[in-house]
């Protein structure tokens, strides 16, 4: 069965001039769900939300946004569902198309949930894999342009581990006009290749240093996330002896604009990767963040709707 709907399998599914509009789009859905008039879109449909990593934000914000958008959300564990062992990938997409209007996946490979979406003739959206995580990084630009009024034009500074996140965000400065510095070491580097590949093109540029000052410096946004990702906690010391000069403190934040806004994706480690001073401090917009997940995603699944 072909597809007339799209997927949203990372940043770049979606072009730059409908990026913008989406992020539009998000800020009206908040306004309109915080009036009590959301529109319920998905009044009759079902969606499929496939977690293999646990979760609090990713599946709470797709569980509660499917219900405020109208929908019905169908939690599957790993238990149900062992993509590529109990079944393939081809056959749980050609089932699941026919039961649900749409299907959330958080798993652990990229290459799974492109599969996924090959196969499924029903829209897939990609809520976290090692590689990418595009939902967080598109409400997160959700939350920039609440606070700073644009989401171009920014220098956004990521200090830490060069995992999902650092790739999701070179990807959204491939899409708009980001001055994106990560701050990281040689050994945690999200990879050269894949920024070549990514930012051929590009609207914004991307510069990775080893040097936090310099990242820090004249910054808009200071951003960072735990230095072990899920699945890697064993190397946890490891990652901290590492990247412990990445530590976003007071001394960093002082570096930046004094309008500066902190984010983290959450959890945090509090006295790892963040203090818990800049945490509680004036330019945090952690919990803003963390909220405008619910927003942002129902953009998303409308979008891949075709109902933007």
């Amino acid at each position: 069965m072909a597809k007339s709907t799209c997927d949203f399998l990372a940043l770049t599914d979606v072009k730059r001039g409908d990026f913008i509009n989406l992020i539009e789009h998000a800020v009206r859905l908040k306004d309109q769900t915080r009036a009590g008039v959301c529109p319920q879109p998905l009044e009759g449909k079902a969606v499929a939300l496939i977690f293999h990593k646990p979760s609090l934000r990713t599946r709470v914000s797709f569980e509660v946004g499917v219900q405020q958008l109208g929908g019905n959300a169908l939690f599957i564990t790993d238990k149900e569902i062992q993509l590529g062992v109990r079944e393939s990938v081809a056959d749980v997409a050609r089932v699941l198309s026919r039961y649900v209007d749409m299907i959330v996946i958080r798993t652990f490979h990229q290459k799974d949930i492109e599969e996924l979406a090959e196969w499924s003739s029903v829209p897939v959206i990609n809520a976290l894999t090692d590689l990418l995580h595009p939902c967080q990084v598109f409400s997160d630009l959700l939350t920039i342009k609440e606070k700073l009024g644009r989401i171009e034009d920014i220098k956004v500074s990521y200090f830490g581990d060069g995992n999902n996140m650092a790739r999701s965000w070179i990807n959204a400065a491939s899409l708009l006009d980001i001055d994106l510095w990560i701050a990281t070491m040689p050994e945690s580097h999200p990879g050269e290749e894949f920024i070549a590949k990514v930012m051929d093109g590009g609207a914004g540029k991307v510069t990775v240093t080893d040097d936090p000052q310099a990242a820090a410096k004249d910054a808009d946004v200071i951003y960072t996330d735990v230095w072990a990702s899920m699945g890697e906690k064993d190397q946890a010391g490891e990652r901290a002896s590492l990247l412990e000069k990445m530590q976003v403190n007071g001394k960093l934040v002082s570096g930046a604009k004094p309008s500066c806004i902190v984010m983290h994706c959450l959890p945090a480690e509090r006295g790892r990767e963040i203090t818990n001073e800049v945490i509680e401090g004036p330019n945090s917009v952690l919990f803003d963040q963390a909220e405008n997940r619910l927003h942002g995603q129902k953009s998303i699944m409308l979008w891949c709707l075709n109902q933007v």
